[in-house]
């Protein structure tokens, strides 16, 4: 087998769990779809229903909640989290680092609170020796906020080229990287954050006129056609029931607007298709320099679809005065941000600010229900794909058995035989939480163990065939996934036991990682006088 492979983790934001072509989608994405084929694609992976706690579990090893960053990042004491990746942690980049790997980060951090002094949360002081992205979360693709080159800010780049688009040039940044290293005589390891397709809707016209007709049909036709491609494709068993369409949302036949809601589609799946193209650029430079072969590259998301309606909360106004990134943007049109989903604002141009809806989130997560910040499937359920030519892996396998996020830092450990620290500058760290995954994407059996999930009250455990997940506030459901893994039969009145039996596992280990009940976190914003949506974020 290969050593010192170089590691390249690619992170997609706000992605659903069906978007991408070789996951049943209608979406093109060759470039993805490419290292599935001589790869291996997971059918129930798991991420932490959320962005910032996603990407803190990924990079440590450990439960978002041990990190200090269980909601998002803002600064919650003394009644919540720090919001920033504190200290009693272990990245990857700063354990390969010191293992002697070249290090970079391209692309979104979003895990620290404090975005405008440098800190010791920032990515250049936890492991990262390059980094070129933004710190913050959401921002505009065409004008990035806090877009940062090593500790400096750079957002001028972006206003000073006529063409600049977000999503291109984390992959440029990429790819310069991957030549610079080439000519290095040690491994690399790069982290690659993409902030598509997260809202807002915003692409080029030439890239939107590429998905133009694909989604006339509506949500109905299309939801159909992924259940049938996914179970084509051997990812889901015949024992995954159709989920029925989200009853909030309309039969596409009752839809109004309806050019306007394709128009919506149209620009995600723009986005999905850019970042596909520029995954491709990386590959492709990868393999001019002669380093794909022994590159072990992951593909997924941080969480499931988003069903977020722009403006959050209030009006339109409202959400531009909290977000100090758009009060002060200046479209190159020379036109006002717009704010918000309704038929009179077209998405696409620097000058939309919007989202893509439920509707269409229901359809991004085929065949799951609930979203982005549910513990239900379609929530926290994400396509994983691993790549690695001169792995031994099983090229074209599925595995199977369910696995999450702190599954993958030690699967990168074992592969580039690094050892995980007892300690790190001076101070004890957390045993690592996961497994080791390099055994099943050879063909092996992973160890089982329990997966634990919990996100502003909504919480879960997964044992084998058994979910409790918890919708807050409402009681906890009991699913068997492996006849109904679409959560649509609660079992838990005629499984009393098992009910008792789960929740005393999660309940322990909700004790031990410092989960912070979801009802203390509500009672002290209420305290100050702030609503339960500005608790969750």
């Amino acid at each position: 087998m290969a050593s010192q492979p170089n590691v390249l983790l690619i992170l997609a934001d706000d992605m659903g769990f069906s978007d991408i072509g070789c996951y049943g989608s209608e979406i093109e994405t060759p470039h993805i779809d490419r290292l599935a084929t001589g790869g291996v694609r997971f059918s129930q992976f798991y991420n932490t229903a959320r962005c910032s706690p996603s990407r803190a579990s990924m990079l440590t090893g450990l439960h978002p909640h041990q990190t200090g960053i269980g909601i998002l990042t803002k600064d919650d004491r003394p009644h919540g989290y720090p919001g920033s990746l504190n200290d009693d942690c272990v990245t990857v980049a700063e354990i390969l680092s010191a293992a002697g790997y070249a290090t970079s980060l391209v692309g979104k951090w979003h895990l620290a609170s404090n975005i405008r002094q440098v800190n010791d949360a920032w990515p250049t002081r936890r492991g990262f020796e390059h980094f070129y992205g933004t710190l913050a979360g959401s921002c505009s693709y065409f004008q990035p906020a806090s877009l940062t080159r090593g500790e400096n800010n750079v957002e001028a780049e972006a206003t000073q080229q006529p063409n600049y688009y977000y999503t291109d040039a984390i992959a440029q940044e990429a790819c310069a990287f991957v030549r610079e290293q080439s000519q290095a005589n040690k491994p690399f390891f790069m982290y690659v954050a993409y902030t598509a397709p997260h809202w807002p809707l915003q692409a080029s016209e030439e890239a939107i006129a590429k998905q133009a007709g694909r989604y006339d049909e509506g949500w109905d036709v299309l939801r159909a056609r992924r259940m049938q491609r996914l179970r084509e494709s051997g990812l889901l068993a015949d024992a995954v029931n159709d989920c029925e369409r989200d009853p909030e949302e309309p039969a596409w036949e009752h839809a109004e607007h309806k050019a306007w809601e394709a128009r919506r589609m149209e620009v995600y799946a723009a986005q999905v298709q850019r970042m596909d193209e520029g995954i491709g650029d990386i590959l492709a430079t990868l393999e001019q320099t002669g380093q794909l072969e022994n590159t072990l590259v992951f593909f997924l998301s941080d969480n499931g679809a988003c069903a977020e309606v722009l403006p959050l909360d209030g009006s339109a106004e409202a959400f531009i005065q909290r977000r100090p990134d758009l009060k002060r943007l200046k479209p190159r049109n020379g036109r006002d941000v717009q704010v918000g989903n309704e038929p009179a604002i077209v998405p696409g141009p620097e000058d939309t600010y919007a989202s893509y809806g439920r509707a269409w989130a229901n359809l991004s997560n085929t065949p799951f229900r609930l979203y982005k910040r549910w513990t239900h499937e379609g929530g926290i359920s994400t396509p994983l794909i691993v790549h690695w030519p001169a792995g031994g892996l099983d090229k074209g396998g599925i595995v199977r058995s369910p696995s999450q996020l702190t599954d993958v830092l030690p699967t990168i450990l074992e592969a580039t035989q690094t050892a995980y620290p007892e300690s790190y500058r001076g101070r004890d760290m957390p045993k690592c939480e996961g497994h080791s995954l390099l055994s099943a994407l050879r063909g092996g059996k992973p160890a089982e163990h329990p997966l634990f999930w919990e996100h502003t009250g909504n919480a879960a455990t997964r044992h084998g065939r058994w979910k409790l997940v918890r919708e807050y506030p409402k009681p906890w459901e009991l699913y068997d996934m492996e006849t109904d893994r679409a959560e649509t039969k609660d079992v838990a009145s005629t499984n009393p036991d098992k009910v008792r039996e789960l929740l005393t596992q999660w309940e322990a280990w909700a004790r031990r990682v410092g989960v912070v009940p979801w009802d203390d976190v509500l009672a002290g914003y209420l305290a100050d006088g702030k609503s339960e949506s500005e608790a969750a974020g």
